[in-house]
């Protein structure tokens, strides 16, 4: 049987994130790209999973930038925090936080990622979900205190900036890609630009 074609793919890469964290974490590829805020809704819908919303809301971003740059590859990804089917997002606060981290000390959560992948020239979609299971360490209220007053990580879900001094709260990560938890998995987004003929290494 003769060889399929290598797919056709835009020449343009864009991050569907104004993340510095996925910012940062992207650029570990070396391919160019351009970032673009995707003002996305991020409202969950009425009893929907958090592993859904995540997903959702992944392929919303990335749909939402694609509509407006056709000639790219988009990427969009979101992420949620899960303990005991509930969702722990960005706690915006420093008494939300306070509330997170100890509600999860001691346990063990779920940073479900969704990651998507739109071709805007068809609308192509490649959308996968990536767990990482975290065990939280049981730490002291002073503890949580003093890491919060250093680290402020008042827009991370769950308040748990693993890639600063939130490593420290944890006692345990299971999953396929560290980087998933700091919000890019990097290893499932290989594969999806390499079935878009993407070369990743020139």
């Amino acid at each position: 049987m003769p060889t399929p074609p290598t797919p056709a793919h835009p020449a343009r890469l864009i991050l569907a994130s104004t993340s510095p964290y996925r910012r940062e974490l992207l650029s570990r590829l070396q391919l160019p790209f351009e970032t673009v805020s995707p003002n996305v809704d991020e409202t969950p819908l009425p009893g929907e999973a958090p592993e859904a919303l995540a997903l959702r809301l992944a392929e919303a971003k990335a749909r939402a930038v694609a509509a407006l740059h056709p000639d790219a590859l988009v990427i969009g990804s979101d992420q949620v925090a899960v303990l005991d089917g509930a969702i722990y997002g960005k706690p915006g606060t420093h008494e939300r936080a306070v509330r997170q981290l100890q509600t999860m000390r001691g346990r063990t959560v779920n940073f479900f990622t969704g990651l998507a992948l739109v071709n805007g020239r068809d609308g192509r979609a490649q959308i996968q979900g990536i767990p990482t299971l975290v065990t939280f360490r049981a730490l002291s209220d002073g503890e949580i205190e003093a890491y919060l007053r250093r680290e402020q990580p008042y827009n991370c879900a769950g308040s748990a900036k693993s890639e600063g001094l939130g490593i420290a709260l944890l006692e345990r990560m299971e999953g396929s890609d560290p980087n998933a938890l700091i919000g890019l998995p990097l290893i499932a987004l290989c594969d999806m630009l390499r079935h878009e003929g993407v070369a990743l290494f020139g």
